[in-house]
């Protein structure tokens, strides 16, 4: 007998789902919940790995250790096959997702009682924009993680397909739907007829007109927030009194994105920044930076900036909190300059769902339903994009950060029955 279910390993978070008496469940994996934040924190003083909201607040109780999030954003990449030192020993990085997949399955086993031998593991329409090698890459990887973690069985399907397998145990009447999936590192897109009696087919290929994606996520929109508002607080935008050059803005790009902070943490980053700080006009700003740096801050920075960017999702304005830094100091942070700072990406957002209609070959009116899912298709910014082509009065939701694993595990219940 094959036990199956459908694993939503996510750049922010993650879910998984198994099949019991025929029916799709999610599983609790942490504190009675099923969202698991993607996250992994390598505690040096107990000399132990933990997991999901605890990795988080150990990193915040200034436990000596290394924080690692939104590692699926480098699957596409050369670096996953790298590795980086921990303490005393190296570790790939395809290891420390590894380690993660394999937790979720442990903990998924441990709640249902029953051992798990069959995946469906959702994927991004595009790992990385127009390189189709790179997705392929970015598959295999991920195959050869699950088979590691002890899936016999491994399968894969586009998320927000999922999504949309999720959404139609909701709809009464066949309907033309536009699935957006705005997650924490991509935002997919699939055009699919759905309808009651469709539910149950196994295989939607007729019903499917379109998938496409682009490499755009919740973690960009907070790399904008960071140095639109944080960043200027610690330096950027000032001027060193060598020749009145402005500060490097690498650096700061490197500190305000998830994937690349812990390159901030080398001997060799340390030493740039003090240098950095010896020739600052302005040296209380880069004294910031130095102390972020130094005590390698950068992680708890990034949680700080998404909060706000939250934040910002139900109110016009918010703060940045950076009194970890330096007692009472905050950033302040409002919706309009944030709309400013990723008008880039609602402009590339807009084209994405124009080219998902055209490859569909059909017009927005045509759609009869937005099916918005996915942590980032709360941002106003980014609704107002999708509403610059499609009508907002056809927007539908569920549950942001589970439908997809939902649709998965309906998928495996489907697949491996």
């Amino acid at each position: 007998m094959t036990n199956a279910c459908g694993l939503d390993f996510g750049t922010s978070n993650s879910a998984i789902g198994t099949v019991q008496g025929g029916v799709p469940r999610l599983a609790a994996l942490e504190r009675g919940g099923a969202l698991f934040p993607s996250a992994i924190f390598f505690d040096f003083e107990q000399n132990r790995p933990l997991f999901g909201a605890a990795a988080i607040e150990t990193y915040m109780m200034q436990v000596e250790g290394r924080l690692m999030r939104a590692l699926k954003s480098i699957l596409a990449t050369k670096l996953v096959k790298e590795s980086t030192f921990l303490k005393t020993q190296r570790i790939t990085f395809e290891a420390v997702i590894g380690l993660f997949v394999a937790e979720m399955k442990t903990r998924a086993e441990a709640a249902t009682g029953q051992p798990l031998d069959a995946v469906v593991h959702g994927r991004p329409v595009h790992f990385v924009d127009g390189d189709e090698a790179a997705d392929r890459f970015a598959e295999d990887t991920l195959k050869v993680i699950a088979e590691r973690a002890g899936f016999r069985h491994v399968s894969f399907q586009y998320e927000p397909l999922a999504a949309a397998r999720a959404y139609e145990a909701k709809v009464n009447a066949e309907t033309l739907a536009l699935i957006c999936d705005i997650g924490g590192g991509t935002s997919d897109f699939s055009v699919i007829r759905l309808a009651p009696e469709r539910r149950a087919a196994p295989e939607r290929k007729n019903d499917i007109l379109a998938n496409f994606g682009i490499r755009l996520g919740g973690t960009d929109l907070d790399r904008h927030l960071s140095l639109e508002a944080a960043m200027p607080m610690l330096g950027l935008g000032s001027s060193l009194h060598t020749k009145n050059l402005p500060m490097p803005r690498q650096l700061f790009a490197d500190l305000a994105h998830w994937p690349t902070i812990n390159q901030l943490y080398t001997p060799e980053a340390r030493r740039m920044v003090r240098e950095l700080h010896a020739d600052a006009v302005e040296p209380q700003k880069t004294a910031r930076l130095k102390t972020v740096v130094e005590k390698q801050l950068g992680h708890r920075l990034a949680l700080s900036v998404e909060a706000a960017k939250i934040a910002l999702s139900a109110a016009p304005e918010a703060a940045i909190g950076m009194d970890f830094i330096e007692p009472g100091l905050a950033a302040p942070a409002d919706r309009d300059r944030f709309d400013d700072a990723v008008a880039g990406e609602r402009a590339r957002l807009a084209a994405a769902v124009r080219e998902t209609l055209t490859r569909a070959g059909v017009a927005p009116d045509s759609v009869g339903t937005v099916f918005l899912t996915g942590g980032s298709s709360r941002v106003p910014a980014l609704r107002k994009a999708i509403a610059s082509v499609v009508s907002p009065s056809k927007f539908a939701g569920g549950d942001d950060l589970l439908s997809v694993a939902l649709g998965l595990t309906e998928e495996a219940r489907l697949r491996y029955r």
